[in-house]
């Protein structure tokens, strides 16, 4: 079992790579969006550029510094190419079609504001938005030969079939049925441990680290990812629409099953907090001693929100 206290540096760190990985999606956005301005683009800003944790930054940034890399202003990139992704997921996953969502971060989602139409489109959009930057990041950092590709397939086998779209998949057909604990951890290692798991990875690739440093990178982000899901099912069960900024009885109104609904809210924290310890081990079976990443696992599981 953890401390279960949050280091006070995390809420600083987390509000720090949020302001730089903010300033570097809407450098994107300006780089890559036509003049003059589509139709998209203020849908593409509304489901990017407000709020959120930007946890997927952070785990990359963090990694990338943990494994031997500098601030170069393309890690950034990298960074915001996983909340593009992220961002993506949720404006699908708000649709009628997906969770049936209306708030979004304690506003309107942005099918509710812009359609359904321009909300699908803005989130596809997202995808080859996101892939470019990566690209061109590889570039600016003067990363080795064939290190750019090999950053777009490890984004792009998160964000897939075999990663969060596949776990999507389960996560609907699920609806309705009851499932195991052991089905719980299948479905959530890809619908959210895939993007995080590939977020440390991603930044341990971008510093040139070895193998071993970013398969434990790779590993530890899976585990912070199972932290964190199991810690939302803990806080939807615990917690008001308005401090969470989203409705908290979304899974329950679609029959899903959650770690709080299966084990309890008690039992559930503590496996949480065992998610977080394995992230810490992961890191520790690779020699990474980096108390950021440490104390990113407990926020995690010891968030309010």
């Amino acid at each position: 079992m953890t401390g279960a206290i949050l280091s006070p540096a995390i809420p600083t760190v987390l509000a720090e790579e949020a302001r730089r990985a903010d300033a570097a999606m809407e450098t994107i956005l300006r780089r890559t969006l036509g003049r003059p301005a589509s139709a998209l683009d203020a849908v593409l800003r509304y489901g990017t550029l407000w709020g959120g944790k930007r946890l997927r930054p952070a785990l990359c940034v963090c990694s990338h510094r943990a494994a031997g890399g500098d601030d170069h202003p393309g890690v950034y990139e990298i960074a915001s190419a996983l909340e593009f992704i992220h961002a993506y997921s949720l404006l699908h996953d708000d649709l009628p079609c997906m969770d049936d969502d209306d708030l979004r971060r304690g506003r309107p989602a942005a099918h509710r504001v812009f359609g359904i139409p321009a909300a699908l489109l803005a989130g596809a959009a997202l995808i080859p938005i996101a892939c470019a930057a990566v690209t061109r990041a590889a570039q600016v950092m003067a990363l080795a030969p064939g290190r750019a590709s090999l950053l777009v397939r490890t984004l792009t086998r998160a964000a897939g079939a075999g990663g969060m779209i596949g776990g999507q998949v389960l996560d609907l057909g699920a609806e309705g049925r009851a499932a195991s604990v052991a089905k719980l951890h299948g479905i959530h290692s890809l619908k959210t441990g895939a993007l995080l798991s590939a977020a440390a990875e991603m930044g341990a690739l971008a510093a040139g680290a070895e193998p071993s440093v970013v398969r434990a990178c790779s590993a530890y982000g899976l585990h912070v990812g199972l932290a964190f899901q199991i810690a939302d099912d803990v806080l939807e069960a615990t917690s008001d629409a308005d401090a969470l900024g989203k409705p908290v009885d979304g899974d329950a109104s679609l029959a899903k099953s959650t770690f709080a609904a299966l084990l309890g809210v008690s039992a559930a924290r503590e496996h949480a907090r065992e998610q977080a310890e394995e992230a810490r081990a992961a890191l520790a079976s690779a020699g990474i001693e980096d108390p950021t990443l440490c104390a990113l696992a407990d926020y995690a599981v010891e968030r309010d929100r």
